[in-house]
This record gives C-alpha cells, sequence and structure tokens, in this order.
C-alpha cells in the first residue's frame, strides 16, 4: 500500500497520523513488512515511477498535521478539504489546494521554525547538496517556464549555461529555497514514519525503478549519462516488448542510460542513488530487474515497442561496484514477465529473491504441468497480486464473466474456499508457500473489488487515485491476517535476515 492511499481530511493520503495508525494496525496483527511504491515528486500522469528526480521526495505527502504541531502552519491556514471524494484522489485539484498551504508555510517558515528546526534545515540542505541544488533550480526553472519539459526551455537553461544560471539562481531565489524547504519538511516527516516503524518492528520495504523520467533533474543535470542527442532528446528509449499487460509491448519512453560511461565513473551516480533510498527504506525492491542483464530499447521515433532490441546491461559488475562500496545489497528483484536463464544467474549470482505472482500462476491452463500455484521457491516474495494487477476478487470475478467453469473451479479448489472469499483463498495459499515473504495488497485484505485497482498498465489516466477508509478494516480482516500469518508458521521467522539465502 503506498501512503498516498491512507485515509485522512486532506485529499490524499499524508506521513502523519494515520500512517503511524497503519504502522501500529501492521504491528497489531503480527505484520513484518510495509511495501511502499517509490516515494519522488510525480509529475504528468501522477505515477509514482516518472518521478521528477530519482533523489527528492513527494512534498504532497508532508503531513498537515505535523505542521500543525510544529508549529509551522496555523489552524487558519490548512483550507477546506471537506468536498475532496475521500476514496479517490483527484490529483489537479488536490496538488492546488495543499500548494497552497504548503507555498504559505514556507514563506513563513524563518519565522515560525524553533532555532532546532532552523538548524536541523541547514544541516539537510548541505548534506544533500550534490542533487538538492540541481533539483530546486530545476523545479523553480520548470516552474518559471510555466510547467514546460526542460527540453522546450530556452537554450541556455537547457543546456545549463553556468553563467545563466547562477543569475537565475539569484532571480529566483526565493523559490529554490521554498523547494528546498519541502524537501527538508518531507524528509522530517519520513523520518518519524521511519523511526515509529523501528518502534513497532515493521520494516520498510522501498520501490526503485530501474529507469529515471526524461523531464527530470537526473537527466537534465546529467546528460552525459544518458543517450540523448545534442538538443537533449532522447535518440532511443525503455520498454518491453509484447507481453502479458500489452499486446504492443509498452513504450516506457525513458531515456537509457550510457552504461559505459557510468563504468568509466564506476557507478558513482547509481551508488548515491542506492545510498539514498537505503538511508530511508530496509529492503529495496528494484523495479524490472531483467534490465540489469537486457534490456529493452526502442528507436525513439517508434510509437510503440514492437519493434526493438534487447541490448546487454552492466550485468556482475554493476553490483560489485555497489556491493563494494554499500556493502550488503537488501534487493528484492522484480523479475516478472520475459525472463532469461541469464537473468536468473544474474540473480542468483547476488542472493537476490525474486518475485512471484500467484495471478499470473492462476492463468495457466489446469490441464497444463505449469499449473502448480503457490509452488514458490524458498528464496523469493510471494504475492496474491501486486499494484499492477487487478484485486484478486476483481480478477477473479473477470474471470466468472468469461464463462470459464473448469478453470474457476479449479482455482476454488487450489484456494480451499468459496468463489465469495477468493481473496482469503489467495491469501492462504500465498501464505502457506515455501516463499520466504507473503506480501499482500491491502485491497485484498479488505476484500475489495476491481474499483479499488491502483493501476492498470499501458492506460495514461485514471491510475493512481485509490484511497481506502478505516471503516473497510474490519475486525474480522484482522483477524483473519493474525489467524493466517499464524497458522502458516511465519511468525516464527526473521524476515528481514532471512533476504539473503544462500
Amino acid at each position: 500500500m503506498h501512503p498516498t492511499s491512507l485515509p485522512g481530511s486532506y485529499g490524499i493520503g499524508e506521513l502523519g497520523g494515520e500512517a503511524i495508525r497503519f504502522i501500529d494496525w501492521l504491528a497489531d496483527f503480527r505484520q513484518s513488512f510495509w511495501q511502499i511504491l517509490p516515494m519522488g515528486p510525480t509529475s504528468f500522469g501522477d505515477s509514482p515511477y516518472l518521478s521528477l528526480s530519482t533523489f527528492a521526495g513527494n512534498h504532497l505527502l508532508i503531513s498537515f498535521e505535523f505542521l500543525l504541531e510544529d508549529g509551522l502552519l496555523d489552524e487558519s491556514e490548512r483550507s477546506d478539504f471537506s468536498g475532496c471524494d475521500p476514496c479517490a484522489i483527484d490529483f489537479g485539484d488536490i496538488i492546488r489546494r495543499r500548494m497552497d498551504v504548503l507555498l504559505s508555510v514556507c514563506d513563513n517558515f524563518a519565522s515560525r521554525a524553533d532555532p532546532a528546526l532552523s538548524e536541523s534545515f541547514l544541516t539537510f540542505s548541505e548534506m544533500n547538496a550534490d542533487w538538492l541544488e540541481d533539483y530546486a533550480t530545476f523545479v523553480a526553472l520548470k516552474d518559471f517556464h510555466g510547467g514546460r519539459p526542460w527540453i522546450e526551455w530556452p537554450p541556455e537553461y537547457r543546456d545549463r549555461d553556468e553563467k545563466v544560471l547562477r543569475r537565475i539562481r539569484s532571480t529566483l531565489s526565493r523559490e529554490i529555497r521554498n523547494v528546498k524547504i519541502l524537501q527538508f519538511l518531507y524528509a522530517e516527516h519520513w523520518g518519524r514514519i521511519r523511526e515509529h516503524c523501528r518502534r513497532r518492528g515493521v520494516r520498510l520495504i522501498g520501490d526503485l525503478p530501474i529507469f529515471v523520467a526524461h523531464d527530470s533533474a537526473d537527466v537534465w543535470a546529467n546528460r552525459e549519462l544518458f543517450y540523448l542527442d545534442t538538443e537533449g532528446r532522447p535518440t532511443v528509449v525503455g520498454g518491453v516488448p509484447p507481453d502479458y499487460f500489452a499486446d504492443t509491448g509498452q513504450r516506457w519512453g525513458n531515456p537509457l542510460y550510457r552504461w559505459d560511461r557510468h563504468a568509466e565513473s564506476g557507478y558513482t551516480w547509481w551508488i548515491r542513488r542506492m545510498r539514498g533510498i537505503l538511508q530511508q527504506v530496509d529492503v529495496v525492491r528494484i523495479d524490472h530487474f531483467r534490465g540489469f542483464e537486457a534490456y529493452w530499447e526502442i528507436p525513439e521515433d517508434e510509437s510503440t515497442a514492437m519493434n526493438g532490441r534487447w541490448v546487454r546491461g552492466p550485468g556482475e559488475e554493476f553490483f560489485l561496484a555497489l556491493e563494494e562500496a554499500l556493502g550488503d545489497l537488501p534487493i528484492l528483484a522484480e523479475d516478472l514477465g520475459l525472463i532469461t536463464e541469464q537473468v536468473h544467474a544474474l540473480r542468483d549470482r547476488f542472493n537476490f529473491p525474486g518475485m512471484q505472482v500467484l495471478q499470473f500462476e492462476l492463468e495457466n491452463d489446469p490441464a497444463s504441468q505449469e499449473f502448480q500455484p503457490g509452488e514458490f521457491p524458498v528464496r523469493c516474495a510471494g504475492y496474491t497480486g501486486t499494484h499492477d494487477n487487478d484485486t484478486m476478487i476483481g480478477w477473479f470475478r473477470t474471470l466468472c464473466e468469461k464463462g470459464d467453469e473448469y478453470r474457476r473451479d479449479a482455482i476454488l479448489g487450489i484456494a480451499g474456499c468459496e468463489a465469495a472469499t477468493i481473496n482469503w483463498g489467495a491469501i492462504r495459499v500465498v501464505a502457506r508457500s515455501s516463499a520466504n515473504w507473503a506480501v499482500f495488497p491491502l485491497q485484498d485484505i479488505l476484500g475489495l473489488g476491481s474499483e479499488a485497482r491502483m493501476n492498470v498498465p499501458g492506460s495514461a489516466t485514471g491510475n493512481w487515485r485509490w484511497r481506502f477508509s478505516w471503516d473497510q478494516v474490519t475486525p474480522e480482516c484482522g483477524r483473519l491476517l493474525l489467524e493466517t500469518t499464524r497458522e502458516s508458521g511465519r511468525l516464527s521467522r526473521a524476515p528481514l535476515e532471512n533476504l539473503m539465502i544462500s
């Protein structure tokens, strides 16, 4: 469950009291992990996987509750969020409303912050200057140019003319400082959430997309690390060939890395990136892990992902460099889709657990030898579904609507349940499997249908909006979750220590 899906009074989930309440709920029912999506600031489409910076945090998650407690926000300045849909995020409206409040907080920060908080802000700015300065300048310039992508800025801004940047940093000093304040407040609030997780024994699984967005501070400030033309446009982009989710593949549009230049620098940028996320979470799920062995390269002028080619990635050398700099790597490898033996070998070389998704297993023909749902390897995380899948209830309803009674009955036999409780049948299958970890979308625990789906891959709109409410979290949900965790023997496992299994 992503923090944006938390309940609350301000239009979107926050890193405040509701997050603490959720952590307490997890701990009370003996859950060991909370898995989230990428936490960066989002842009067009509101996807956590297309962020304005891989180093920055999503300032929309700053807690108004904590701001009030710290004296940085006055009750009269909170605005009225009473008309917001409590079950879905209207990003356009919420961004406007919340930014009005947050910019007021920034304007009053110097006069309202106590000396300790002011000193903490200065320390934060100094310690994170290697990315914060570029990010704050990028955001200020993006606003200055009406939100247009950096590729459309005048050449002196697009190409980072040093004289022009020095001048604009002076002209936009207030706007740049505001961005830094918001990043500081996000980091402060996330730190409180992480500390509460530590106190309650809940570990955090973060999410790191392999690629970054073209319209980001990452690419604008490091053009030499990507395949771009002289004006900064991508010459090739990332994606995947036709697969389970899309007949023509998925053309993500992310610029691809110049791995040769990353190697020449000793993978310094990646080491900084990995160190940054490991300071925020306990385990890192790397999205599209297979891209480190080979990635799908699509010419920029292709409108779909069909006409691409596989290109070798940095492979073993990359992870050896990370290990040398950072020590043991608590990585969960997202190895779903078209996976080769070479990808498995790279994953196993570093003892990274992979992922298994029950819904994908259940898509097989019940009469085939491949229909063995829940027979997962030990070194993996087993899921009923992910943020890209329909909910278990929604998925099963769609299956039943197709009229395939043979498959329907086979699945209910595997799950050992009635159709109405297929979500708990699936949860028990995963919990009882050999997989080291069993991970369940909150929607499946709550027994919600397709209306609660988080994302439809290949669909550009209507995603990432779902929020839950506490009245959906019945006592029966908690009882069944604890009972399933106990009877599957998972209470006695040491979850983080079992991450790396040789």
